[in-house]
């Protein structure tokens, strides 16, 4: 177990997605991947108030709905920590202090809790000023809807923007980031939101990080995309150049070591500065093995190197 930044929250260093459930995933196959999770020695759970309303007759808060039958069901509330977001749910977007105020009463509802353990930010939204975010995150954490505060999909200047509101105001300051971060997009993180995580002590917790599916070895040609849910996102890293490069030292440390590419990118990732616990969503039980048998894979230096070579493009 980890540590999340600053927080008193303990995770499994493999955070399982939940942007499937609902989707991908039905209600059944859903419960047997959570149950499946927490055997293997997982405890952190990542979903959104969004998920999954791009679903023909979805609504959105699916999957925060299954996690939260799921939990009730299992009385195993306590031993679990959730993470959930606010800004894209179809019927509360946006980061308005009212809106704020009801998608986390909404979120609180779904999942059948009284708290959300880390509450994040989904999406920054420029228009609303930092101050009023911050507030009313701050609020939701005074009254004990919430533990702790994260970031997603923001910028480096707001990012430091929020931190001095934090101090400013005597706010809770945020305690995670969630970027998009990975062995193929590497780039935009490195260059602008790792500093800033550095000097404020952020735990870092990437979502994507198997690149739509990418790195886990499923697509290698045009023809395994045909059909697959993600297959927009990960087509273009097929096409990119370092995405045949990065599958190539996958595949060679992968015969080496006797485990799934899967393992080894999220094993890559954990060993980066700052990264507690990268997010990973399984879609059945057997995809599952190989992502929880990241949290115990150490890299070599030669296998970390073999891999940054590879993915700086």
């Amino acid at each position: 177990m980890t540590v999340i930044g600053s927080s008193d929250l303990d995770v499994f260093p493999l955070g399982l997605g939940g942007n499937t459930f609902g989707w991908t995933s039905d209600r059944e196959t859903s419960f047997a991947v959570l149950d499946a999770y927490v055997a293997g020695g997982g405890n952190f759970i990542d979903t959104a108030d969004s998920y999954s309303a791009w679903v023909p007759g979805n609504q959105g808060g699916e999957s925060e709905t299954i996690i939260g039958e799921w939990t009730a069901a299992r009385g195993n509330r306590d031993s679990v920590i959730i993470a959930t977001k606010v800004d894209r749910h179809p019927r509360f977007r946006g980061l308005s202090r009212s809106n704020v105020l009801a998608a986390a009463d909404a979120s609180l509802s779904r999942l059948r809790t009284d708290r959300i353990d880390l509450y994040y930010v989904h999406y920054d939204e420029p228009e609303v000023p930092v101050a009023e975010a911050a507030g009313v995150f701050s609020e939701l954490r005074k009254a004990g809807k919430i533990r702790h505060v994260g970031l997603s999909n923001i910028t480096a200047p707001r990012l430091r923007e929020w931190f001095a509101v934090s101090a400013a105001e005597g706010y809770a300051p945020p305690v995670a980031l969630q970027p998009h971060y990975n062995l193929v997009e590497r780039a935009a993180y490195e260059a602008s939101l790792a500093p800033v995580a550095a000097e404020f002590g952020l735990g870092v917790l990437p979502y994507y990080a198997l690149a739509s599916g990418f790195l886990a070895g499923k697509y290698r040609t045009a023809s395994d995309h045909a059909g697959a849910a993600r297959q927009p996102g990960a087509t273009r890293y097929l096409a990119s150049p370092a995405g045949p490069a990065v599958l190539a030292a996958l595949d060679a440390i992968c015969a080496e070591r006797g485990v799934a590419p899967a393992t080894v990118a999220l094993a890559w990732l954990r060993g980066r500065p700052n990264v507690v616990a990268p997010l990973a969503s399984a879609r059945t039980v057997d995809q599952l093995p190989a992502l929880l048998a990241a949290a115990t894979l150490d890299l070599s230096a030669a296998e970390t190197e073999a891999l940054d070579e590879a993915s700086a493009g």
